[in-house]
């Protein structure tokens, strides 16, 4: 049953990705038609901030979760983090700290 599963994972993914660039592309289109610049002197701002931010969050997440793999192991005696696990709550915490951070910064007033 589980060989099964995966083909079928994989193609609702593939299509979920293809119809989220669709929509992104969909959207560009209909901003650059109809006079909306893609990207000004905010927006810009704003992506680097949220990027810095995300950056030293990722940091620490990653200096954290190496020392508790690290004194997990040899003085707590707990069992070893898979590395696919770690990639994943790296990849998590990359994509919300810098959606929050996008967020926060699009609605503080003055940057």
């Amino acid at each position: 049953m589980t060989d099964f599963a995966w083909p079928i994972i994989l193609i609702v993914n593939a299509v979920l990705v293809l119809l989220v660039g669709v929509l992104v592309l969909w959207k560009v289109h209909k901003d650059k038609k109809s006079g909306y610049p893609i990207q000004d002197e905010r927006t810009t701002k704003i992506s680097g901030k949220a990027a810095i931010g995300t950056y030293y969050i990722n940091l620490a997440f990653m200096i954290s979760l190496g020392l508790f793999i690290i004194f997990g192991t040899e003085f707590l005696d707990l069992p070893e983090l898979d590395a696919g696990w770690a990639i994943i709550a790296i990849m998590l915490v990359s994509g919300i700290s810098y959606g929050l951070l996008s967020l926060y910064y699009s609605r503080k007033g003055d940057l």
